[in-house]
C-alpha cells in the first residue's frame, strides 16, 4: 500500500466518523411537540341537568391550562338526542350548544358528526341524510369527512355513522365512497408526514367489551353500533401506510388505549360522563389532551375537569 492509498483511506475513515457523529447527534436531539389538541367528545348538550354549565366549565378548564391547546376537536354527539325528537327540541339543543360555544370558546375547532347529532323524522335513508346535513350545518362542516395539514401532521376526520341498507337507524363503518377517498388521501400523504385519524365511533377499542352485558353463551358480542364493523378493512389499509400513528374516538363514554400493528387507538371518554349524571362505570367526565410530536409520536392524557 503506497502513501496515497493510506491518505485516501484515512480520509474515508474520517468522513465515516463525521457522518456517524452527526447521526448520533441527530438521534440524541429531544423530540419537539408541534401540536396540542383538546379532544372533547360526547358533550350531549341539553336544556336540563346542568349540561350548559358543565360544558362551560370544561371549556374554561381547557383554556385555563398553563400549557394551552392549539386546537379543539369535537368528537361528535354535541347534543343529547336528535333521533326521534321533535324539530323544536332538536333546535333548542343546538341553540344551547352554539350559545355556550360562542360565549365561552376562543380556540379553533374541528368537528365530526356523532349518531346523536342526526335528526330523523322517519327511518329512511333520505331523512337520515337530511338530518346529517342539519348537523353538519350546525357544526360548520362543508364535508362529512375531510383532511387537513396542521403543524407537520396530517389530520383525517371520518364519518363513522351510516344508515343501514334498509334506511333504518345507523351502523358504524365507512361507506365505499368514503373508504376510497381515505385510501387516496393516505396514498397522497408524503411518507414522512405522520397521520392522525379521528372518528366518532371507535375503529378499534377494548372498552366496548365492558359496555353492558357483552358476554353470553360463551361468546363475546359487540354490536356494529359500538365499534366499526369494518375494523379489519381499515387496519389492513393502515398497515399499508405506516405513517398512520394514532386514531381518536369517543361514543362509548369510557377510556382505553389499544395498540395494534403500530397504531395507537384512543377512546377518550365523554365531556358529559354518564350523560351529566356523574361517572359512567369507572370513567368520570373529562376530555383528552393529545400531544403530537415532530417524530410522529403521540401522548394522549385523559383529564377530569370536575
Amino acid at each position: 500500500m503506497n502513501r496515497r492509498d493510506i491518505v485516501r483511506q484515512m480520509g474515508m475513515g474520517l468522513a465515516a466518523l463525521s457522518f456517524n457523529h452527526s447521526a448520533v447527534q441527530a438521534a440524541s436531539l429531544p423530540k419537539k411537540r408541534v401540536l396540542r389538541i383538546a379532544h372533547l367528545t360526547d358533550v350531549h348538550m341539553q336544556p336540563l341537568v346542568g349540561a350548559a354549565k358543565g360544558f362551560e366549565k370544561c371549556l374554561h378548564h381547557v383554556q385555563g391550562l398553563a400549557d394551552r391547546p392549539d386546537l379543539i376537536i369535537n368528537g361528535g354527539d354535541a347534543i343529547m338526542e336528535a333521533h326521534g325528537r321533535g324539530k323544536d327540541s332538536v333546535s333548542r339543543q343546538w341553540k344551547l350548544y352554539q350559545d355556550v360555544l360562542r360565549s365561552e370558546n376562543a380556540l379553533p375547532l374541528l368537528s365530526c358528526v356523532g349518531n346523536h347529532d342526526i335528526w330523523c323524522r322517519q327511518e329512511t335513508k333520505i331523512c337520515f341524510e337530511e338530518g346529517r346535513q342539519w348537523a353538519m350545518d350546525e357544526l360548520a362542516m362543508t364535508k362529512r369527512y375531510y383532511s387537513l395539514d396542521q403543524n407537520g401532521w396530517h389530520i383525517v376526520v371520518l364519518d363513522s355513522v351510516q344508515p343501514k341498507a334498509d334506511g333504518s337507524w345507523y351502523t358504524a363503518h365507512l361507506d365505499d365512497e368514503q373508504f376510497n377517498w381515505l385510501e387516496t388521501d393516505l396514498k397522497n400523504t408524503p411518507v414522512g408526514t405522520p397521520i392522525l385519524i379521528v372518528s366518532h365511533v371507535p375503529i378499534l377499542a377494548a372498552c366496548v367489551f365492558f359496555d353492558g352485558k357483552r358476554f353470553a353463551d360463551e361468546n363475546w358480542s359487540v354490536p356494529a353500533r359500538w365499534m366499526h364493523s369494518d375494523t379489519v378493512r381499515l387496519t389492513d389499509l393502515f398497515h399499508r401506510y405506516p405513517n398512520v400513528k394514532a386514531a381518536l374516538s369517543g361514543h362509548i363514554h369510557l377510556t382505553d388505549r389499544v395498540d395494534y400493528n403500530g397504531v395507537s387507538y384512543y377512546c377518550n371518554g365523554a365531556v358529559s360522563g354518564a350523560w351529566w349524571f356523574g361517572k359512567y362505570h369507572h370513567t368520570a367526565a373529562g376530555y383528552a389532551l393529545v400531544d403530537l410530536f415532530d417524530d410522529g409520536s403521540v401522548v394522549n392524557s385523559y383529564v377530569n375537569y370536575v
